[in-house]
């Protein structure tokens, strides 16, 4: 009736071609650490009026960016978490954060106030 390549399509026996999609590089591949746009910011938006530093714009592997923020927290000696592909640092280590990205051979720059 059909070959593999073709699927029916509502109940009307009409055979329509399949698109497969080629297989797309993803973003979150990790890319050399000068080539990323990584953005280090402040919020304060419902957290209850606590601080939190924000580091937005890393494109990495989930393990990738999992290590990163261990080794952040590490030298910062506070806390953090991982949320819609932002890294959370407990605080107001805008300073810190920039420097130690800095020296990892990152490019960071400052968003917000």
């Amino acid at each position: 009736m059909a070959d593999e390549k073709s699927r029916l399509v509502y109940s009307t026996d009409k055979v329509v071609p399949r698109n497969d999609k080629p297989a797309v590089k993803s973003s979150k591949e990790s890319s050399h650490p000068s080539q990323q746009r990584i953005y280090v910011r402040l919020d304060r938006k419902g957290r209850g009026g606590k601080s939190v530093t924000l580091i937005e714009g890393l494109q990495m592997s989930v393990k990738d960016r999992e290590a990163l923020l261990r080794q952040l927290k590490a030298r910062l000696g506070t806390g953090g978490s991982i949320k819609n592909d932002l890294l959370e640092i407990q605080g107001d280590q805008r300073d810190a954060v920039f420097a130690l990205l800095q020296e990892m051979g990152y490019k960071p720059k400052r968003s917000g106030g």
